[in-house]
């Protein structure tokens, strides 16, 4: 009778979309458990629903002039009210949180990519002339103000769609682009003293032993274990950038009319805030607030969850407070 020599059955190991799915559930539930987390997330989410929900949600026209309701004060008809030339402000307020909450996400998300990856290269390569060349170009990039860099900008492309490689760029793209690259050099810095510390780990050198290539260590070592405090750094920029982009909108050189901006809409109502018309200016106001402090509440979350030090200054804190 001869042996069965046949391997026994290796269980199928999870997918990595599989675990990261888990690990982004676990991190939500624990951020739920954090409150002032929990409450930020619900901000967000509730934002984030009703701006991806404007197409479908039963709204007037925020583009239309209802020119006989002019400053009409909020009620059945205009819950929030009308502006100075009649539109509806709940609509614009609405239809802003889509201009806003894209601009940020996408300029985050080029800031992101941008800064981690010049970062884990300066890093990973500390010492060398490539270190040496990216950090300063950051450092260079990071010494002019946004503000010099958006009306330098403007100035030399005009407020009108350009094309570049024929690809069509509006105002707000060109937006985009310029803050996603001037965050760059700050997401830059935080990754390139984490990825320095971290490549003088052992387990950096014994997977160089094992002939690893530098781009799988920095991207499946090096880069997990230092993205947590990116991930924070990127909640309270999306914060930040609600406020840019409602800034460079109230001087004109934001979102161009007649796309509804909650920059342009305070700019628009600034001659009312100390008027009897307080709700032209009030509502979008309220709207960038509670927009940034929910992102901040979230960031704030985060680094108490992903921060175990923190974390138990925080438990300390409430066990003393219940005492």
């Amino acid at each position: 009778m001869m042996a069965d020599s046949s391997l026994p059955a290796v269980p199928d190991r999870p997918s990595a979309m599989t675990a990261t799915a888990r690990g982004a559930g676990r991190f939500v539930r624990a951020l739920m458990r954090e409150p002032t987390g929990a409450v930020g997330l619900v901000l967000i989410v509730v934002l984030l629903g009703v701006a991806l929900c404007a197409p479908l949600l039963p709204l007037k026209d925020p583009l239309k002039l209802f020119i006989e309701h002019r400053l009409q004060a909020p009620g059945a008809e205009f819950w929030l009210g009308t502006d100075q030339v009649g539109r509806d402000v709940l609509s614009r307020v609405i239809w802003g949180a889509r201009a806003s909450l894209a601009i940020g996400l996408a300029a985050v998300a080029i800031g992101v990519v941008l800064g981690t990856a010049i970062g884990l290269i300066a890093g990973y390569r500390a010492g060398t002339w490539i270190d040496e060349l990216l950090m300063k170009a950051m450092e260079v990039l990071a010494s002019i103000p946004l503000l010099i860099w958006a009306i330098a900008l403007v100035g030399i492309t005009g407020t009108d769609t350009i094309r570049v490689a024929g690809i069509g760029l509006s105002n707000e793209s060109k937006l985009v682009l310029l803050i996603g690259v001037l965050y760059a050099p700050g997401l830059a810095r935080l990754t390139y003293g984490l990825a320095r510390a971290e490549v003088q780990a052992e387990y950096v050198a014994a997977r160089r032993l094992q002939g690893a290539s530098a781009t799988r260590i920095v991207l499946s070592d090096v880069l997990p274990n230092i993205i947590s405090p990116v991930l924070v750094q990127a909640t309270l920029l999306l914060g930040v950038t609600i406020i840019v982009e409602a800034s460079l909108s109230f001087i004109g050189l934001g979102v161009q009319p007649p796309t509804p901006s909650w920059g342009a809409m305070l700019s628009d109502s600034r001659a009312l805030i100390f008027t009897d018309f307080w709700w032209v200016s009030i509502f979008p106001g309220a709207a960038v607030f509670i927009s940034v402090l929910a992102f901040n509440l979230v960031g704030d979350g985060m680094r108490t969850i992903l921060d175990p030090r923190r974390r138990r200054r925080v438990a300390d804190a409430t066990q003393g407070g219940a005492v």
